[in-house]
């Protein structure tokens, strides 16, 4: 199972909270999942109305390990902020670190997650950064203290998969002892079990199972997903080959 930053956690599914269609259904999403993590956003916790307040008191009663996010934020200043805030409410140095850098794509801001890591790491946080799998900007990430990688599948939302299994494959090659989260962009569980068929540690979403028609089973679809995934891994799968190979031996084969 994922050691994060000494913690290890007891499933590869990690899910968000946002855009369920009632708090009844997130927890009975999170029960059938059996998902070892939430993420949660600062800024709804931050709000200081009843409602929020309750939304808190719900995620505690999971049982589940809080990983606190800096969704939108887009600036450098912006996401160390919310990561300080995010340190007094959730009593927590984990931090999922989000520097948006386009609007459109809510791809990350290489630059800026770089700078944003390097600050949040030196004063004692345990960043938890959304990246691409570009190799070059994880190396810089793993360089300033980062000892998790969150690359996206796609883009956040979309629930198109894995974009790039090239990129994702070499990264996981590049990093073998680092724990690797894909995050973001799945929208099935087949994808899900191909992550982790790659070797990656974990993966974490959040529309996928919000917006199915109904989120419990899809969050149980996940979850038996990564572990089926998870096997597969460990079984040695076989190389894939271009050319047709029998699989019934030809001996004995009548002539005719």
């Amino acid at each position: 199972m994922p050691l994060f930053y000494g913690t290890q956690i007891s499933s590869r599914l990690m899910l968000g909270t946002a855009q369920y269609p009632s708090p009844a259904v997130l927890a009975d999403a999170f029960r059938r999942s059996g998902a070892g993590i939430a993420t949660v956003s600062v800024r709804r916790e931050a709000g200081g109305e009843q409602a929020g307040q309750d939304f808190w008191a719900l995620i505690q009663d999971l049982g589940v390990a809080i990983l606190p996010n800096t969704a939108g934020c887009h600036t450098v200043r912006e996401a160390v902020t919310t990561a300080q805030m995010a340190r007094e409410l959730f009593d927590t140095n984990w931090i999922k670190l989000e520097v948006i850098g386009h609007a459109d794509t809510l791809q990350p801001d290489p630059f800026g997650l770089v700078e944003a890591a390097a600050q949040l790491t030196a004063d004692g946080f345990e960043v938890f950064p959304y990246c691409t799998e570009d190799l070059v900007l994880c190396e810089r990430l793993v360089e300033v203290g980062c000892e998790v990688l969150m690359p996206w599948g796609a883009p956040i939302g979309t629930g198109l998969g894995l974009n790039n299994v090239y990129g994702l494959r070499s990264l996981r090659a590049h990093f073998p002892d680092l724990p690797l989260v894909v995050d973001a962009g799945l929208g099935l569980p087949s994808q899900a079990a191909h992550a982790i068929e790659l070797g990656y540690d974990a993966v974490l979403l959040n529309t996928a199972v919000a917006k199915a028609g109904d989120p419990a089973a899809m969050a149980q679809g996940f979850a038996q997903a990564v572990e089926a995934g998870a096997l597969a891994a460990k079984a040695d799968p076989m190389d894939p080959r271009d050319m047709a190979a029998p699989s019934t031996p030809v001996l004995g084969k009548a002539f005719l």
